[in-house]
């Protein structure tokens, strides 16, 4: 069932992704935004995948920047830089959000605050790891777009190869600021996880094609 889920969710991103951008660039940013913080707040949960034991988070964090690609492509660079910048500020406040709702004293009736705490206790290394991973690497993505644009026609082409390298140092430093000491093998997390977003990336690939025809009129 989760190769089937997993499909689904592909396609729930992409075609999310295309209205946002028919309805303009703040659409697209908010997206981006939320994107972010869900794939932060989703990677705890684990599922078995192709056998192997892995996060659900990755989508989410591709479809990011797929959006930051698509801003740049038909909205210019500053657009996109600016919903790179507004994306790090609304992690920020999520976290510092998470933290103060945590610091209040449940009442002896509450039933929720065992599961909040299970889902937003997120360790300062693990936070610091994924602000520093998200900076670095959609700037590096930005960046690296914008350098292939003048070499491939093709948006499509462009967006994967620059999101398919922007993932391989997004795992390498999330990993190795966020994991290593804590876990047995760093190799088969890296690689497990860098392959699981090739995927998602051929996955949605295809579609991007379609995106010019879903700009807005004006």
């Amino acid at each position: 069932m989760n190769e089937i889920i997993f499909i689904i969710h592909i396609l729930c991103i992409l075609s999310f992704g295309l209205v946002a951008l028919r309805l303009g660039k703040e659409a697209l940013t908010c997206w981006v935004a939320i994107q972010i913080i869900l794939a932060n707040l989703f990677v705890i949960k684990q599922i078995y995948f192709l056998g192997f034991e892995v996060t659900c988070s990755d989508v989410f964090a591709i479809g990011c920047l797929m959006g930051l690609n698509l801003l740049q492509e038909f909205f210019g660079k500053e657009s996109a830089k600016k919903a790179g910048w507004i994306s790090f500020f609304t992690l920020l406040f999520f976290a510092a959000a998470a933290q103060l709702h945590l610091a209040y004293i449940p009442s002896i009736h509450d039933t929720a605050h065992p599961s909040f705490v299970t889902i937003l206790s997120t360790s300062p290394r693990l936070l610091l790891a994924s602000l520093t991973t998200f900076l670095i690497v959609q700037q590096m993505d930005l960046r690296l777009f914008r350098t292939l644009k003048s070499r491939l026609p093709s948006f499509a082409l462009r967006s994967a190869i620059s999101i398919i390298l922007s993932q391989l140092l997004d795992t390498l430093l999330f990993t190795f600021l966020g994991l290593y000491g804590l876990v047995h093998s760093l190799f088969d997390i890296i690689l497990i996880s860098f392959l699981l977003k090739v995927l998602v990336v051929f996955c949605m690939t295809p579609f991007t094609s379609f995106a010019k025809r879903c700009l807005p009129s004006n």
